[in-house]
């Protein structure tokens, strides 16, 4: 990505009186559905007010921060510039703009905007207090990026030693016996979770030390052997509503040898309990080696984890230390699975080149934090779009991709269809592109306000045809999406 902030054109239309009635009253319809958390369609209304009258900055301004709601970055960026062109000294343009940038980690840039309403505005505690805020973050960046190694031979689980860490007599969770992962703490854990126990520190860097060791043998893009009669689960973006998990399997069956699972990515952020999501994830994993398969999805880096809650959650219930284990385990997660060779699984999408293989897939370094471009970006980030063709993305990061370019994808590797995730739907799923793309997503009433359908597909080896099934969120302790989320997340609503 380009780090110049768009410049858009100067726009001089005459409007007409009854025109910008229009507009207002669409302006209006927009601030409602905002106001009741359906950000969707107030972009469809801004948008409508901005075809009446495309000459009102707050229109933009508006669209943006409805955009910077649904996490299209992009989007929100190129409306806050469009309204700080209309009007330079439209103030919340320049909070948008800001908080666009901060999302996709353009902190020095975002510094200015901020530093520009400061000045403008110079009795706006709530821009002062933002810019300070957004100056550490700034100093913070640079220090990690400072003191950032490339070189992947050294470990942070060199600085940790489980067989040292004594285990109090107090506690009275789960305990692997001689390190293992059995099927008996697997039916403790789960429970001991739900009551909002802790699973030990020994434990948990155990756990973390064995899955590191698992997934750094593992390839890019896994093949799954799925055979004729057999079932096999494919589950999205689960993001830490652990209770919803739990209830996945309430209805569709404990992991198992006979039931085997695929979670496509986003295990953690937004809900606030991301360390029970992923215990019982890399729990299952060491296991059901065979049999239950985890896909690395655009939230398990440090760029989201440092936003949108893993970060704050693994500090307040560990520690700093084991923040960076987990960094270094998501760094390794696969990036696809290749089932039946088949049916593609990865988390966002696919790419700007039309002649990418599933070879070039098996092939990518995974073993770092995404690029900005690149197959690596764009299997983590793409979302399909129903235009022919492709585009760049509203969440400021990859590409819209066209039905043509999923036909010609799946006709060049030989495959039936794509699974992928990362968008919430209503229904919880989505078939597009003429059945050859499938979305899949697993988080009912997604951060406790959204109210849609978490979903799961399931097929068998020897018909992979998908069937769907739906399900909606259940009750949770009385612990907010994003209780844990950093003070950057509150400045995007700025």
């Amino acid at each position: 990505m380009a780090d110049d902030v768009q410049v858009v054109p100067e726009m001089k239309t005459a409007v007409s009186e009854k025109n910008k009635e229009k507009a207002e009253r669409f302006k209006n319809d927009g601030n409602e559905a905002f106001k009741n958390g359906h950000y969707s369609d107030a972009v469809t209304m801004y948008t409508n007010a901005i075809e009446w009258d495309p000459s009102v900055a707050v229109y933009y301004g508006n669209r943006s921060f409805a955009y910077l709601r649904e996490e299209l970055y992009g989007a929100a960026l190129e409306d806050a510039t469009t309204a700080i062109k209309l009007d330079p000294k439209y103030i919340k343009g320049y909070y948008r703009r800001a908080a666009s940038l901060m999302a996709l980690g353009k902190l020095k840039q975002a510094l200015k905007d901020f530093e520009t309403v400061t000045k403008r505005v110079p009795s706006d505690k709530d821009a002062k207090l933002k810019l300070n805020e957004c100056q550490k973050l700034y100093k913070q960046k640079q220090f990690e990026w400072a003191i950032r190694s490339d070189d992947k031979s050294t470990s942070v689980f060199d600085t940790v030693d489980p067989t040292t860490i004594v285990v109090e007599d107090s506690y009275t969770g789960p305990r692997l016996i001689d390190g293992k992962v059995t099927e008996d703490f697997m039916q403790q854990l789960i429970p001991h979770f739900k009551d909002q126990k802790p699973l030990h520190r020994k434990y948990a860097l155990e756990i973390l030390l064995q899955i590191r060791d698992y997934f750094k043998a593992a390839p890019s893009m896994v093949e799954i052997p799925v055979p004729e009669k057999s079932k096999f689960s494919v589950c999205g973006d689960i993001h830490g509503q652990y209770y919803d998990l739990c209830n996945i399997f309430d209805l569709n069956g404990l992991p198992s040898t006979e039931n085997p699972y695929l979670f496509n990515g986003d295990f953690v952020d937004r809900g606030s309990f991301s360390i029970e999501c992923i215990f019982t994830l890399f729990g299952f994993k060491l296991l059901y080696p065979n049999h239950f398969f985890l896909a690395r999805g655009n939230h398990e880096t440090d760029n989201m984890n440092s936003i949108y809650g893993f970060r704050g959650e693994v500090k307040a219930k560990y520690s700093d230390q084991m923040y960076d284990v987990f960094t270094e385990v998501f760094n390794l997660l696969p990036l696809s699975h290749l089932i039946n060779k088949k049916v593609l699984v990865m988390h966002g999408g696919l790419f700007s080149k039309p002649d990418v293989t599933i070879e070039d897939i098996r092939h990518i370094d995974r073993n770092r934090q995404p690029p900005d471009s690149g197959l690596m970006c764009e299997i983590l980030w793409s979302d399909p779009q129903d235009q022919l063709g492709l585009k760049a993305s509203k969440r400021g990061v990859a590409f819209e991709f066209g039905p043509d370019v999923t036909e010609n994808f799946c006709k060049l590797n030989n495959i039936d269809y794509v699974i992928r995730s990362h968008e919430v739907k209503p229904e919880g799923y989505e078939v597009s592109h003429n059945g050859r793309c499938i979305t899949v997503f697993s988080a009912p009433n997604y951060c406790d306000t959204i109210g849609n359908l978490g979903a799961l597909i399931i097929f068998t080896g020897g018909d992979l045809t998908p069937k769907f099934v739906t399900f909606k969120a259940v009750p949770h302790p009385n612990v907010a999406a994003m209780s844990y989320a950093s003070s950057m997340f509150r400045m995007l609503g700025g």
